[in-house]
């Protein structure tokens, strides 16, 4: 097996391999570490690295693999990389900003402590916006994120050094959180699979689980690695009162989707959508009819309000709020980017404005809810342009 070969291992396989005794999560993370040492000097999807305690880990890894009857985890020296806005004990967060530089965390947030409790090994933090406040991963910290598939063209955010890590066959499984799209906006530029959960499906850590729009989820190459992760992550943890009792079951392998009842709009109603995602969101529409789905095309009734209200509500009560905390004494710190965002949460941000992206969010429901109560699935694209410049 090649050096390639074993960095776009995924991690159902590499387990496998593992406890076959046919690979060592050493020589795993080995191959990694070399591919790493090759590529991300030019792509930069890593902050801080973590090799020397990788390694310790991976050779425990490999003795517990060597021993007969030896009671394994569900992620026994798997290789993962976290996204530098999740907390990991003893590790510095910068959150993409220099305004964090020196903070380290004193506890892990729950999606890392079960990872970790399952055996994953995380030998490095995955590249992240400042403030996770765009849909681009650069920043004055880390610099410029590239992507893997053409390095002029970025890899989306704010998830992105996940993203472009997992393309670039530099990790076997990655982190993120999304808002606005940080997960699945990505994993989309980079050809990957990113999932962002249902609110409480995936605990997190204060503040973040009192936000309803922010989750934390799997970033993996295969559906069986997203399936994997998301059982090990799910289910009630004692920091997160809105995280779900009920854990779900996923299965390893998918079944049928033969009379799958299957939605779809390539719009929304009111997007302006690149020709060539038009083109490739119905190739994955008529994909899903020729396995048997039955597939209709729907019209939700919304219109560009909803773009405006939503953007505000993101731009404003979201993302905005933590630049806009440490301006302050920090604006030295901080990039354009988050500055103006800052500028825009003073401006643009009353009560009245939250009542009213309420109200918005009420009408677009009244119009999803009976579409997702008549199908199984509703498809869209997620991005409406292919990605954008690096640089």
């Amino acid at each position: 097996m090649t050096e390639e070969d074993l960095c776009y291992l995924s991690a159902t396989d590499a387990l496998r391999l593992f406890k076959s005794r046919k690979l060592k999560p050493s020589d795993l993370l080995a191959a990694l570490k070399a591919r790493t040492a090759r590529l991300n000097p030019k792509l930069n999807v890593f902050a801080d690295q973590y090799w020397e305690e990788a390694e310790q880990q991976a050779l425990a890894a490999d003795a517990r693999y060597a021993k007969r009857g030896a009671k394994l985890r569900a992620l026994e020296g798997i290789p993962l990389a976290v996204k530098d806005a999740q907390r990991v004990k003893g590790k510095r967060t910068t959150h993409g900003s220099l305004v964090y530089q020196h903070t380290v965390d004193d506890h892990s947030d729950p999606m890392i402590e079960r990872l970790q409790k399952a055996g994953a090994i995380i030998f490095a933090r995955t590249t992240t916006p400042e403030f996770c406040l765009s849909g681009v991963t650069h920043s004055r910290i880390w610099g410029i994120t590239r992507n893997p598939w053409n390095p002029a063209w970025g890899p989306g955010g704010s998830s992105g050094g996940s993203g472009a890590a997992l393309a670039a066959g530099l990790t076997t499984l990655a982190t993120g959180t999304d808002i606005g799209g940080s997960i699945r906006i990505p994993a989309a530029c980079c050809g990957v699979i990113g999932f962002k959960p249902p609110h409480g499906r995936n605990p997190d850590g204060p503040p973040s689980n009192f936000d309803r729009f922010n989750h934390c989820g799997p970033m993996t190459r295969s559906l069986a690695d997203a399936a994997l992760m998301q059982s090990v992550t799910a289910g009630p943890h004692p920091l997160d009162h809105d995280s779900l009792r009920a854990k779900p079951r996923l299965p390893a392998k998918a079944a049928s989707i033969k009379g799958l009842r299957v939605a779809y709009s390539v719009d929304l109603g009111y997007v302006n959508v690149d020709p060539e995602i038009r083109h490739n969101t119905l190739l994955a529409v008529d994909h899903f009819r020729d396995l048997g789905a039955i597939v209709e095309e729907v019209d939700l009734g919304w219109t560009d309000e909803v773009d405006r209200d939503c953007m505000h509500w993101y731009n404003t009560m979201h993302f905005g709020r933590q630049a806009l905390w440490h301006r302050k004494d920090s604006a030295h710190l901080m990039t354009d980017y988050a500055l103006k965002m800052a500028e825009a949460v003073e401006r643009n941000s009353s009560i009245n404005d939250v009542h009213k992206v309420f109200a918005r969010t009420h009408a677009m429901q009244q119009t999803l809810g009976p579409i997702l109560a008549k199908y199984d699935v509703f498809i869209c694209p997620t991005n409406n342009a292919p990605s954008v410049k690096a640089d």
